[in-house]
Formats: C-alpha cells, structure tokens, sequence
C-alpha cells in the first residue's frame, strides 16, 4: 500500500499537534465523532454536539462511557455444553451529561436548520482540549457566535467540563440554554457483526432518583442485572453581565434553563462541571456526597484550572512519549493522534484496562484482550512504566476469576485467564476463537517478564506478579502431555493460535514457543525466590499450595516442549496440519469478499492455508532470539503470501519483521496501514471506534521495527535504519532508571542518555556505554 493510496482518504487538515475540522460533513459526522472523543482512561466522550444531532439515522451515534461499568446478561446458544462462558459482559453507554441546548429569541440552534456561516472544530493533542467554533445565524438574521470547549480531566477520573460561550453579534434578545442530564440511553445493537455493538436491545440503566438544586443537578441509576449504581452529576456556572432566571426540569432528564435578556457584543459564559461514580469504586451511600464534593471543587478552581493541569500533565506525557519525525507531516499528525488515544483510553486505576476500542464506541462490548499485554502495554512500559504496572495489577485484581475459569476447564490447579472480558469472567461466547487461546496466559507472562526486566521492580513481582506467574505456569504443566508419536515431546493439543482463521489445532507453533518461555521464567523466579527471597517464597508456595515437584516438572516441560518445524521447506508451520491444508484461492476472493471471517463459514476457513494475522511472525518477533536471521526469512516468503491481514493486529509484526530481515519497502508499506488506520478510516468501521492495538503497533513499527529495539536477557539492543521517504526520527525510551534518546538521521545515529547515572546497551553488535548527559553518534549498521 503506497503512501498516496493511504492518504487519499484524508479527511483532516495536515497539523502536528492538532486534528481539524474545517467544515461540517453529514456523510463524515458518524466517523468524526470517534476521531473527536475525550477521555481519561476512565470517561470517555465521544465527539457528539452539545445541542444534539438531527441528521439522517445512521450517521451518528452518541455515546458516554465508563471503563469498567458494565451489564451482564446470559449468553443463549443454541446447543449448550459444559463450560461455554454463561454471561456476557457490556460495557454500557451511560448519562448522558454532553448536553447544552441554546435558543435564540425562541429558535433551536443545530447543525441543521438556520446557516452556518463558519465552522471550527479542534482537537488540541497539546493542550486536551476540544474546541468548536461557530458562527450561526437564525431565520430572522440573527447572528450569535459560539465557542465551546470540552475537557475530560487527565488528572481527576471522575470530572469532566464544558465551557460554552455565546455572543450575540447583531442584536439585542431573548437567549435561552438549557444545561441537561438524560438518563435515557441505550447500546447500540450489534445485528450480526460482534466488532460494532451488543446484544442489548433496551434501555438497562434504570432511573432511582433525580436531583435538583438550582445550578446542581444529578440522576442516579442502576443497572438492572449487576446491580452496579451509578450518579451522574453536574455544576453549572453561568457568567454574564445580562440579566437571567433559572428554571428546571421533566422526565428522564435533570436540567438547568437559564433564560438570559442578551445584549450585542456581550459574551454570556456558561461553565458547565460534570462528574461519575459509581459503587463499583465506592459504597452506594457516598455517591451523591462525593459527586457533589468533586463539582463544588471544580467550580470553585474555575475551567481554567482544569485547563492548566492538562496542558502540565501533556506536557510530561509528550516529553517521555513523543515520537517526532521529520519529512512526513500526515505520519507525525496520526503517530501523535494514535499515542494521545491510547492516553485517553488505557485504565491508570489497576481495576481496569484498555478495551478494544478504547472509550470512543461500543465494538466489541468494550472487553479487554490479550491486545493489551502484547501490543499496547510495551508502549507505556518504554515510556510511562507506571500505567504499565497499574494494568498488570488488574490482572492479579481478577486472578481468582482465572483460577475459577481454570477449574471449570477441568484443571485441578492454576488459573487460565480469560480470552475477553470486563470483570474477570470469560466472556467470549464463540470458544473456538475464545477459550481455546490459551496463549492468553503466556501472553500476560511475557508482558509481566519484560515489566520486571525493564524496570526493575522487583517489589510488584513479590507481591503479586509471583502469585501469577506460578498459577499460570501450573495450566501449562497440567494441559500438555508427553506424547510417544512426538519423540515423548511435550505437546499442547486442541488450542488455538493467534491466528483466529485456524482454530483447535495441535502444536500451534507461538503457543508453544510461548509456553517453553513461560515455564522457563516460572522455573527460574522460584529458583530465584528460594534463593534471595526465600521467606517470600515459603509465604506463597504455603498460600497456594505449591510443591516443589511441580517446580521440577515446569522444567522438565520446558526442556522438553515440542517445537514444530518443517525440515523439507525450512520453515516453522503454524501448527501440525496447517500445511497439510490448501491454501485458500485468494485469485478468484473478490475484495468485496473481505473480511473472510463475515462472508465464509468458519468451518470454510479452517480448512485452508489461509492466516487472519500474523501467528508464527509474532513468536519471531516476541522471541527473536530463539530463531535465526535466515529462519525469519523464510517464515515471512511463506506466510505473508497466505495472509489476509483481516485483524488490525497484522500489519505492525509483518512491518517489524520485514524491518529486521531487510524487508525495508514492505516494511514501510505495512506500517503505513497502522500509522493512520483511523483517520484515514483504513479499515472503513472507525466510526465504531478506534483501533487501540494497531494505534500502538505504530509506535512498535517505529521503535522496534525502524530502529530495531529488542531487550534479550535483559540487555538493551538497538539497530537502526532510516526509511527512504524521511529525514530522521526521534524517540525516547525508558530502561530502568534511565531514559535514552535515540535521533536516526542520515548521518547516522544519535545517542543521548537525558535521565539516569549511567547505561549500557548495544547498537548492533556493538557494546555502547553511555553516561548522564553523554551523547553519541554511532553508524548505521546494515
């Protein structure tokens, strides 16, 4: 995929810092109210108006959510069988609190009637604020101004606020605004496709209570089946020299109407503070009294506030996290963009995570995937290190739900993590491309070993990553068998890889790869533990049981796990039957035909060479060093040919492996359709939400792709190169208690140690030492 093919479907003005909308687009509206959310990780906003949409159906979807708050209701199958997951989980589409409705002299504003006579809408990645400016004249001539700006609070979870100014431009009158919360909302319903909705058809967030006090207002409701309460609440503050009166509200809705005896050129400034919880954070009772609480504090520190400690915490963000590059301003604006979504989406909480989709849409019921641990936690591990702790510390918050999930698989011991979920119970109702990834556990490992390699930290390993690594390692140990036909290899049958278009496979080729580094890691920290830390051990070895013979035999399985490799074509085939199929017709596909996985049978799939996603490419990559140069040649000719790239997963792990076997055309054209997969709406469902993943698969290209980075054994390697089409690159990376920067341009290499006394790493095979405050510049190596 060339550059200009991509970009063809830009729909956004070329900014670094800003995504920009320069006129209103009906046919765009749904798809830009993704690429307008807010968040925090916990609230996330879609980019809905304040005063609502009136435009066709299906072109808009509106949307608050709460990471973590959801409803559960039964999956219903038609054949029933032991151990299928019993409930769904959906993260739900909560209060809306958005709402400010605006009339002038008795005439409704909206995108749809009067004129627009100009239009600005602006998303600021510096300052996290989104801005809409409009100029808008009624039927009878009359031309107000409108600037509203929207913020979702980096710093506070549960606050939010909406600073909605209006000026009357050419008259004197009547101005109405109206502040609401609506209760009445609903998901959106999935009809066949599982990537954009639910199975929730009605409204189950039922009203208990409404509040209303002058300027406050609040509506707490409950879900029907978890039972989980929630209180939306809001603060309003109306600054104006005019004379007004405040009026209130009906129905489902709490309001505030302010009528207000306008004067031309007088600015009328509403500040509207708006806040969340909920009693799966706190007890029912304190709801309401910490609702109003944060919204009196808000109100007394002003929106301005609010503004000044986003813009400090982005400008930390941005100083470790920021990738620059020159030569291409379309690849800096989505870099950033994709970064700055993954802020506003991923839980800091250590109660929840990062879904699928983030906190922009409702695909995929807001669950959390193996996505996390594999694509989008190294991000924050190499540059925020403590949000990548807070998501290891929700898996330990749910391991008794995967010691439950383990038992109902019938292991007597361990615990085996769910394939999607919310709250820790296995939600995946399709257990083929669900269940059967027990690769999920070894998955969560690897991201727990590498977060203990970069940082250090050895006290989270101790109090909780231990307890996950030892019951996780004991599923393994139970699942496998030594097999006679295999040499009494250590096999691992009927699981499926992460290629979801081959499914209950023997001997897939990343899981077991996966589980030897499991088993070896679990061996080795209870080695390590008895050593150095050996009343620790005593205390967890006696809380869960632990004999040292299953320690033994972690090691016995490992030294002995089946590796499948073909020795007639050199290379290592997905699983045992994977080249024993044929391989699909991919000339006589139409492209209307794609995704397979909506068009064909899953039975028609399985049955073909045919990949989903990148499979035997993740197991070079996430452990490379277990394979050699010319090992990962021959596995990319043989699979990228067979690849469908259906999952937007795929393309970042083809474009790091073709960077690291010389691939460099490829690899640049596969990073391509990661690095603005959402703007230019790539895969043509953003307007469902955004692609977490493969937003932080683009960073991956860069950093492990483009300039090589891997850690093995602990040691910190670079080999970088620079893409033909740019004229550097720039990025900086935490690695224990030192942060490098790392410039790539053609004269070469730049080294710069900015934090920490002293580091030592390797630029190619070259040993490299680098001092506080030395820089270097080495040559690229090829």
């Amino acid at each position: 995929m060339t550059t200009d093919k991509l970009y063809k479907q830009r729909l956004y003005p070329l900014d670094e810092w800003r995504i920009i909308e320069e006129k209103f687009d009906v046919e765009s509206n749904y798809l830009d109210e993704t690429i307008f959310s807010l968040g925090n990780g916990y609230i996330g906003m879609r980019g809905n108006f304040e005063e609502g949409y009136y435009g066709p159906e299906g072109t808009s979807l509106e949307g608050t959510y709460l990471n973590g708050f959801y409803e559960s209701h039964p999956i219903k199958y038609g054949e029933e069988a032991y151990g299928y997951a019993k409930k769904s989980q959906t993260m739900l589409n909560v209060t809306n609190s958005k709402i400010i409705k605006l009339y002038i002299d008795g005439e409704e504003f909206n995108m749809f009637t009067g004129n627009i006579l100009s239009y600005n809408r602006t998303l600021d990645m510096k300052e996290g604020v989104l801005t809409r400016k409009i100029v808008w004249e009624t039927s009878a001539r009359k031309r107000v101004q409108i600037v509203i700006k929207r913020v979702v609070s980096l710093e506070n979870k549960h606050l939010a606020a909406i600073n909605y100014e209006v000026t009357p431009l050419n008259f004197n009158g009547e101005i109405t605004i109206i502040s609401a919360l609506d209760g009445e909302v609903k998901n959106q319903v999935s009809n066949g496709d599982p990537r954009v909705g639910s199975a929730l058809n009605e409204q189950v967030l039922k009203i208990l209570s409404k509040h209303q006090e002058k300027s406050f207002g609040a509506i707490t409701q409950k879900t029907t089946n978890t039972e989980f309460v929630l209180v939306c609440a809001m603060e309003n503050d109306l600054q104006t020299e005019s004379n007004y009166r405040l009026e209130d509200s009906p129905s489902q809705m709490v309001r505030a109407k302010y009528i207000i005896d306008a004067k031309e050129g007088e600015r009328i400034v509403l500040k509207k503070y708006i806040t969340y919880y909920t009693s799966k954070d706190y007890p029912t009772y304190e709801l309401l009294s910490r609702a109003k609480e944060t919204l009196l504090q808000a109100k007394k520190n002003g929106f301005e506030k609010i503004l000044i400690s986003q813009r400090e915490f982005l400008e930390d963000f941005w100083k470790q996290a920021c990738i620059e590059i020159k030569g291409d301003k379309a690849l800096q604006q989505g870099i950033r963009y994709n970064q700055y979504q993954l802020l506003q989406s991923v839980g800091r909480d250590g109660k929840t995570n990062i879904a699928a989709k983030g906190l922009t849409g409702e695909g995929y019921e807001g669950h959390y995937f193996w996505d996390t641990e594999i694509y989008i936690l190294p991000f924050f591990l190499y540059t925020y290190p403590e949000i990548s702790r807070k998501l290891l510390e929700y898996r330990y918050r749910i391991l008794d739900k995967a010691r439950q999930r383990a038992r109902e698989m019938a292991h007597e011991k361990g615990a085996l993590y769910p394939w999607r979920t919310i709250d820790g119970e296995e939600c995946s109702a399709y257990y083929p491309a669900g269940t059967a990834q027990y690769h999920i556990n070894a998955d969560i490992i690897y991201a727990l070993k590498k977060y203990v390699e970069v940082t250090g930290d050895v006290e989270f390993l101790l109090d909780f990553g231990a307890e996950i690594l030892f019951e996780t390692a004991r599923l393994w140990a139970d699942l496998g068998s030594y097999i006679p036909k295999k040499n009494n290899k250590f096999c691992i049958d009927c699981v499926t890889g992460p290629d979801e278009y081959t499914a209950i496979v023997n001997n897939n080729c990343y899981t077991n790869y996966m589980a030897k580094m499991h088993l070896e890691y679990a061996y080795d920290i209870a080695k390590l533990l008895k050593e150095k830390y050996k009343e620790k051990y005593i205390e967890l070895a006696k809380k869960i049981c632990l004999q040292e013979e299953e320690v033994n035999e972690w090691k016995r399985a490992a030294n002995n796990m089946y590796l499948p490799y073909d020795e007639e074509l050199k290379i290592h085939p997905q699983d045992d039957s994977f080249l024993e199929k044929p391989i699909w017709d991919f000339e006589n596909t139409p492209s209307e035909k794609y995704p397979l996985l909506l068009h064909y049978h899953p039975l028609v799939i399985y049955r073909h060479q045919v990949c989903k996603q990148a499979d035997v490419l993740m197991a070079l990559f996430l452990l490379g060093d277990k394979f050699t140069l010319e090992e990962k040649k021959r596995d990319f000719d043989y699979y990228e040919p067979i690849t469908t790239h259906d999952s937007s997963l795929s393309s970042c792990i083809f474009s790091i492996i073709a960077s690291e076997i010389g691939y460099y055309e490829k690899a640049y054209n596969y990073f391509m359709q990661t690095a603005r997969i959402d703007l230019d709406n790539y895969h043509n469902n953003s307007q469902h939400g955004i692609h977490t993943a493969c937003m932080a698969g683009t960073w991956m290209c860069v950093v492990n792709g483009f300039a090589g980075m891997r850690v093995y054994d602990g040691n910190l390697r670079f080999n970088p190169y620079l893409p033909e089409k740019w004229d550097s690159y720039k990025f900086r990376i935490r690695f224990k208690e030192c942060q490098i920067e790392v410039k790539v341009d053609s004269a070469g290499v730049n080294y710069k140690l900015i934090d920490g006394n002293s580091l030592e790493f390797y630029h190619g095979n070259q040993k490299v030492n680098l001092k506080k405050g030395q820089e270097i510049c080495l040559d690229i190596q090829k």
